[in-house]
């Protein structure tokens, strides 16, 4: 609340003050970026941030393309200054030398961020700059350090102490549901009734971070449905028709079906971990019978390694591939297949690398986290989404309280996956 005052308090110095920039209209955006690095007094430097900010949203595709380049090559550290710097660091390698030659070379961008950062909502428009920036940097990989420019300050602007977990309920604000159900990215929310589905029976829950200079705007939100014993189908979770529920009935099971990230400009900016686990603090709280705490995660990569062309793949890897590819999809040819899908999935999980981690983004999320691979459920998703992303095939990772830490530490030093000793006669043999 005393943030919001503040913020209210701003908007209405910026509204008064910019009567007075007379010609405003006729400045550049370059112009604009100029003055705001010069500004020494405060609240011109917060109306001119302002300003600039709103320029920005008026200038078309190519005009954006042309003030990141702009911010690429005007606004890094002071060449001679930093060799300077670092001549002195070499010289007498002391704290003292060495903060002076941090602070040389940091680029002016990051200061000029900080400093557009500094007017009403200001953290919102930025995030959306940095939306048109990825899309720029396909034209001009050369705006990949403005970019990392980004991520390192949204990484202490949106570091895990300002993050606010809400629950999301039939009674949260009609603007918040409206943008869970835009922003579902996992199982489409079709309609109010499929949301009120999966929010409101006692059943279910929905958690969502929330940053306070972000007004209503979720960064990242988890759907979690309750149950006894674990689910091995997305359909038994998402039944438009949910059936009443024994409110006393003892829970044993969480399941993680759905997480969305809500900002794009906020990519690589990693909520998610931080998320699950204070949910599962939440639940533990709430449900002390809950015992067990997995997914049902789709395989997003499975298709796309698929109809990859791998030398160096083991043999019967590549002979999976085969097969499958020569397989028209249908529930029929997934029931018939079931085996042999089961194999190639597992396989593909714990084989199929980038680096020295797995290839499918969320596989490398959750075992990230510490998970493991607890089960693979083929003809879990039986849509045409599913069938064509994994051919119908969901994972359970098991979030166990006792093991994360360790398969943290063994997946981040090692790459090592673990997973159920059921699981372990799927693994072929190298060739």
């Amino acid at each position: 609340m005393a943030f919001k005052r503040f913020q209210d308090f701003l908007s209405n110095l910026v509204t008064r003050q910019r009567q007075f920039f007379v010609g405003a209209d006729e400045v550049t955006i370059n112009e604009l970026l100029e003055k705001l690095m010069g500004t020494i007094g405060e609240v011109s430097g917060i109306v001119t941030a302002r300003q600039l900010l709103d320029r920005y949203t008026e200038l078309s595709d190519e005009q954006k393309l042309d003030f990141f380049q702009h911010l690429e090559k005007s606004y890094n550290a002071d060449e001679s200054l930093v060799r300077d710097a670092f001549n002195r660091y070499s010289r007498n390698p002391s704290s003292a030398s060495l903060n002076v030659l941090s602070k040389t070379a940091e680029p002016k961008r990051h200061e000029l961020l900080r400093r557009l950062n500094s007017t009403p909502d200001a953290t919102h428009d930025l995030v959306e700059m940095r939306t048109d920036l990825l899309k720029c940097l396909a034209d001009d990989q050369d705006l990949k350090s403005v970019d990392d420019d980004f991520i390192r300050l949204f990484t202490s602007w949106f570091g895990r102490g300002f993050l606010v977990l809400q629950t999301i309920n039939w009674s949260t604000s009609a603007a918040i549901l409206d943008r869970i159900i835009r922003y579902e990215a996992v199982h489409e929310i079709k309609d109010w009734d499929d949301l009120r589905s999966r929010i409101d029976p006692p059943n279910r829950r929905c958690f969502a971070f929330f940053h306070p200079a972000l007004t209503d705007e979720p960064l990242i939100f988890v759907e979690v449905a309750l149950s006894v014993g674990v689910p091995n189908s997305i359909a038994s979770i998402l039944e438009t028709e949910v059936p009443s529920v024994d409110v006393n009935v003892d829970y044993t099971t969480a399941t993680f079906y759905g997480i969305s990230n809500c900002q794009p400009g906020l990519k690589n900016i990693s909520f998610g971990n931080f998320l699950i686990k204070q949910v599962v603090q939440e639940l533990q709280v709430e449900f002390p019978s809950i015992k067990s705490f997995v997914t049902l995660s789709p395989v997003p990569g499975f298709q796309s390694w698929l109809t990859s062309q791998i030398d160096d793949e083991f043999k019967e890897l590549r002979d999976l591939q085969s097969e499958l590819n020569q397989t028209a999809k249908s529930a029929e040819s997934v029931r018939i297949n079931s085996e042999l899908i089961r194999k190639a999935v597992f396989n593909y999980l714990t084989k199929v690398k980038k680096g020295k981690y797995p290839a499918d983004p969320v596989a490398r999320f959750h075992l990230g986290n510490g998970a493991s691979i607890y089960q693979l459920n083929v003809g879990a998703d039986l849509s045409v989404k599913g069938l064509d992303q994994s051919w119908g095939t969901m994972v359970n990772y098991l979030y166990d309280l006792n093991d994360i830490e360790e398969n943290h530490e063994f997946y981040a030093t090692e790459g090592e996956i673990k997973f159920n000793d059921k699981l372990k006669a799927l693994l072929i043999k190298e060739s």
